[in-house]
């Protein structure tokens, strides 16, 4: 059925990512004319800032997917405090349907705190470790459904902490009945028909009733719950399948057990604008109750590296979420698996377009931070159907730890020195060689292409030598702004620089020029995974071995993963057969480019390739 399915998508693939070329293309002609100097929006200050006593050094998000709490409280300490991370994103803490695969954690069986990543007392102590490190936690949260009926086709599952549900609505542990979910056992599968989206199963997960008001009591009941623990927001899963009225009455039931206002909880929504949907559904109808994910530049940037960064001058425009408002990501844990976005396995590119995220501006950062992967389904290095083991970073291993590489923590904290200033300088070569400022306060070049570039930036910062952070974490390598405030650089493939006022080799700290977790790279810049150890800890290759391939085969796996665990592209069961990675949709492409370089720009174009990507979510 899967290969059906992909050889059926064929024309969708292409009519997709031809539109979407054709924006990038026409909108590269229409840059040239339009500068964007300091218009560039401020850095967005998260509501919850300052909750709990944590005071964190910037706003920049760490994913750390799939990790367990006493990891991630160690990584606070060590790493992610230290290099100026603001917060920590964690994997849905609640009680389970049990098995390796990372999408269980997103099928719920109870609100108790005894998950595969830990205890509840291991949970409280992670998130007192982060604080007191400076960081704050952010708590993935589903309010929107409970676990599909066992996989196994068994009356009864057992949940991670051994309790029960059936597929009829009995949670006992909560407990929910079948009166706590919407009637409708129908799949989601019209994304204009709103009542279809948001009453209906989600491949196949039971669907709460969360206009009722004992449903929103109980649900404000465990997040006020974890917000009393110490967590500073919640990351809502999966919430364009609520109404945004009973969103934001969840939302105020949470504040009034609290007793604090809402505006001092942060709320960051997963719900995708996409023109193919019902307008119910589209972002703007959420923002009163929190930020919502930005998927757009996610999708923007993907087709930039891949055509031409020059066209990046123009990102955060054009019916964007406010900067203010907007959760941005090179990739999540659904992108990177559906080929909608750019992923570690894109090598030199990922770290640029990282770079670029944090050097630019738009938005709060988040950066995933997960682990190798050979197919959709494959849970947690070492994972059981019960636990994850330790996260293990390193040489070798199958962790990616994505915060410790070199060039990620410099633009961490060059990200952290430049909150607020402008966008300045922009300079491009109209493919991909880019650089802008910050004002006065930063400088940030990177070339896209595997030739070695040699040029002179116009830059607004004071004369002086300073530390290339994207490139060394010892100040090994600097650059050199003359006295009329130019740089002249040579950039190798796929490399970039930046340097900020507060790096310089005078103040610089750091001792180490790289980091034992920093990727290899092929010849070509890609991700080199030879060097990892997949029995790493001896307990890995074991893992992911029942993984069902066939999206088909198990309502649980494959897309019905996806869309269990996420409201993002190729997730909410929508499959990702827009992508235009698949050789064959490339070559007819590349056949047409030129044509499509002449267009006018369509603005249109780029929502229409989101359209049919979402459009055709039960395809997978």
């Amino acid at each position: 059925m899967k290969n059906q399915q992909t050889h059926a998508s064929w024309t969708r693939r292409i009519v997709a990512a031809l539109a979407a070329i054709a924006t990038v293309a026409a909108c590269l002609v229409a840059g040239a004319a339009t500068g964007l100097d300091g218009a560039q929006p401020a850095l967005a200050t998260p509501n919850g800032k300052a909750l709990h006593d944590v005071q964190p050094a910037s706003d920049v998000v760490v994913i750390a997917f799939q990790q367990n709490w006493n990891s991630i409280a160690k990584e606070c300490t060590d790493v992610l405090g230290p290099e100026y991370v603001g917060y920590v994103e964690v994997s849905p803490p609640q009680e389970s349907i049990q098995g390796s695969e990372w999408w269980t954690s997103y099928q719920p069986v109870s609100y108790s705190l005894d998950s595969k990543e830990g205890t509840e007392e291991e949970f409280k102590n992670m998130i007192a470790t982060c604080n007191a490190a400076g960081v704050g936690v952010i708590a993935d949260a589903i309010t929107n459904h409970m676990a599909a009926a066992p996989a196994d086709g068994s009356d009864q599952g057992i949940g991670v902490a051994g309790s029960t549900y059936t597929g009829d609505g009995d949670f006992p542990a909560v407990p929910w009945t079948s009166a706590d979910f919407h009637s409708c056992t129908d799949a989601v599968s019209d994304y204009k028909n709103v009542r279809n989206v948001q009453e209906c199963r989600l491949d196949g997960l039971q669907d709460l009733n969360t206009g009722d008001e004992h449903v929103q009591d109980v649900l404000a009941g465990y997040l006020a719950k974890l917000y009393d623990m110490g967590v500073s927001g919640f990351r809502m899963d999966a919430i364009k399948h609520i109404a945004p009225e009973d969103v934001a009455a969840i939302k105020q039931k949470t504040a009034q057990k609290l007793g604090v206002d809402e505006d001092r909880i942060w709320w960051m929504q997963e719900v995708i604008d996409d023109s193919g949907n019902a307008q119910e559904l589209m972002p703007s109808n959420y923002l009163s109750t929190g930020d919502a994910s930005e998927f757009r530049f996610t999708y923007d940037l993907k087709a930039a590296f891949g055509l031409s960064v020059a066209s990046l001058k123009r990102i955060g425009t054009g019916g964007y979420v406010s900067s203010d408002k907007a959760q941005v990501f090179v990739s999540n844990w659904d992108t990177e698996r559906s080929n909608n976005s750019l992923s570690y396995k894109d090598g030199k590119k990922y770290l640029l377009a990282n770079a670029f995220m944090l050097a630019y501006g738009y938005g709060t950062p988040n950066i995933q931070s997960g682990y190798v992967f050979s197919n959709r389904n494959t849970g947690a290095p070492g994972a059981t159907a019960t636990s994850v083991p330790d996260t293990q970073c390193g040489a070798g291993s199958p962790w990616l730890c994505v915060e410790r590489w070199t060039s990620i923590r410099g633009m961490i904290k060059f990200h952290a020195n430049l909150a607020g200033a402008p966008v300045t300088d922009w300079w491009d070569d109209g493919a991909n060689n880019i650089a802008f400022g910050r004002g006065d306060a930063g400088f940030f070049a990177m070339n896209n292409s595997n030739q070695a570039v040699t040029t002179t930036y116009k830059t607004s910062m004071p004369a002086g030598t300073y530390c290339n952070v994207y490139a060394a974490g010892d100040c090994s390598q600097t650059v050199t702004v003359a006295d009329d405030g130019t740089v002249t650089a040579t950039l190798e493939p796929y490399s970039a620089l930046a340097i900020s006022h507060t790096d310089t080799p005078e103040t610089w700290t750091g001792t180490a020029a790289s980091d034992p977790s920093d990727p290899t790279f092929t010849s070509t810049g890609a991700f080199d995974d030879s060097a990892i150890d997949m029995t790493y800890g001896g307990v890995y290759a074991a893992n992911g071995a029942s993984a069902k391939e066939s999206a088909s085969a198990d309502p649980h796996a494959g897309a019905g993963a996806v869309g269990a665990g996420s409201d993002g592209a190729g997730s909410d069961g929508e499959s990702s057969e827009n992508s235009p990675a698949n050789t064959r949709a490339r070559l007819i492409i590349g056949a047409v480019v030129i044509v499509i370089a002449l267009a006018v720009c369509i603005p249109e174009a780029v929502r229409r390739h989101r359209a049919a990507a979402e459009n055709s979510e039960a395809a997978n």
